[in-house]
């Protein structure tokens, strides 16, 4: 599957060299927060620097910024080099701190059980399922036991996929972009995968990674005309 990550690679690089922060959205995602309020808001701020939190696909570091500045230990990993320029940009502009590594989720440079959190804000789902499950592989490799997992991810459910045309099927989740120019993410020209619960719960157990919790988000475009919905869901390393 390299030539896919490879597409998905050099898709970014044009996006964040040519539109720079306008290829990101600047703020976290608020179900992230939601998780970070859950599982870490409540440890002191003086403790934190002791909790490593890695985000896979950090892209320009909108959600990185605030994890670092809430001061935790912050890592981000990136396939896009022009994003990583921009994402230590968009560190010192909030006066926060991250470790940051331009490479693939798919072959994590990092020590075993060595994190507390693994975070993925709608950035896996570029991976076809091969590929996922050898990042979730990674994920379950680098966190330690009992240590928590993050994920926004399309579903199935949304027209996007369910009505996918022109673009064609990598695999039975897996489509080559969003091609269809009606849709949501129109324009995002590159491997792009819809999950289903049961499908998820399969490979996060499948890696010895338990699902503890899953919600579904749901947003209209064009005027209401069109749903497209996100998986948002945590689970735990046994």
């Amino acid at each position: 599957m390299e030539n896919t990550i490879s597409s998905t690679q050099q898709w970014y690089e044009k996006s964040y060299t040519q539109a720079g922060f306008k290829a990101q959205r600047l703020y976290p995602n608020e179900e992230l927060l939601r998780f970070m309020g859950r599982n870490f808001f409540k440890i002191p701020f003086n403790e934190r620097k002791n909790i490593k939190i890695l985000e896979a696909g950090c892209g320009s570091c909108s959600n990185l910024w605030m994890i670092g500045k809430e001061n935790f230990a912050a890592y981000g990993i990136d396939l896009s080099a022009a994003s990583i320029e921009l994402g230590k940009q968009m560190l010192d502009k909030w006066g926060s701190s991250a470790k940051l590594t331009v490479g693939s989720m798919t072959e994590m440079p990092y020590e075993a059980n060595y994190f507390d959190a693994v975070v993925d804000v709608f950035s896996s789902n570029c991976l076809a399922v091969a590929d996922f499950e050898n990042f979730l592989a990674h994920v379950s490799r680098v966190l330690k036991t009992g240590g928590k997992v993050f994920s926004y991810t399309p579903s199935a459910t949304s027209e996007a996929f369910t009505n996918y045309a022109p673009a064609e099927k990598i695999d039975d989740y897996t489509i080559t972009g969003i091609y269809r120019e009606t849709a949501p993410y129109h324009g995002n020209y590159y491997p792009f995968r819809f999950e289903t619960p049961e499908h998820l719960t399969t490979l996060y157990n499948k890696h010895g990674l338990e699902i503890t919790a899953m919600e579904l988000i749901t947003r209209t475009y064009n005027n209401m005309g069109e749903p497209f919905q996100q998986i948002s869901l945590e689970a735990v390393k046994k």
